[in-house]
């Protein structure tokens, strides 16, 4: 019982999280915006458990700031940082796909291929949350495939802060047909065998994507 209650609440904190994310990309919350956790609780019609760890979310994501006894805050949308971070982001996800161009099994090269497929209809149905969703098994499929965990852990630690602008680019016009053709590339070269194919179209994929987040954040401006 106890299991499934973590569950619920962590679920209702992801859907708090994605609300106030939206509400910071499209300005309506603007940096310097106090979130205070009882009023949100009430907005939402829920204990603040789950709205405090929606906060904790943002603040590990950076787009929220929390000093003691003052609250949390909406940060400063820091688009020179969030750049650099893409910048690491690309050499460490194409190492990524380097290594599990040469190391995947027949049986992991087999599960990236049925991800891909099942992102293609969420693509042609511009279910942007449910593609998202596939979109980071994808990646995470091609993190486990490197069979290495020390680069797993850090694909995994940038991954979970860049994850709001990662969702972001996709509400760009045509991003999610763009980025299910990356996908596809980096896929075909992990078939392929082929690693230095592997890894330079993961690396055009992410940096593509913070390209797209900051002319996406400049025009909302």
């Amino acid at each position: 019982m106890a299991t499934k209650k973590n569950d619920k609440t962590a679920t209702r904190a992801d859907e708090i999280r994605q609300v106030i994310e939206a509400e910071i990309f499209s300005g309506q919350l603007r940096p310097g915006t106090r979130l205070d956790e009882e009023s949100l609780a009430a907005r939402f019609g829920l204990s603040r458990t789950p709205v405090r760890e929606a906060i904790l979310q943002l603040v590990y994501s950076g787009l929220v700031v929390k000093q003691p006894r003052q609250g949390a805050e909406v940060a400063p949308l820091d688009l020179h940082r969030m750049v650099q971070m893409f910048e690491v982001m690309s050499d460490i996800e194409g190492l990524c796909a380097r290594y599990a161009a040469r190391r995947m099994s027949a049986e992991e090269k087999t599960a990236l291929q049925a991800l891909h497929a099942r992102s293609c209809a969420l693509c042609a149905a511009r279910e942007l949350d449910e593609y998202y969703a596939v979109n980071h098994a994808f990646h995470e499929a091609v993190y486990r495939g490197s069979h290495n965990v020390v680069l797993q852990d850090m694909a995994r630690s940038l991954f979970a802060r860049l994850a709001p602008y990662r969702r972001y680019q996709l509400n760009h016009p045509k991003r999610i047909d763009e980025s299910y053709g990356e996908h596809g590339e980096v896929l075909d070269a992990i078939l392929a065998a082929d690693p230095d194919r592997a890894q330079a179209a993961m690396r055009k994929h992410v940096t593509i994507q913070a390209d797209i987040f900051s002319e996406f954040v400049s025009i909302m401006r």
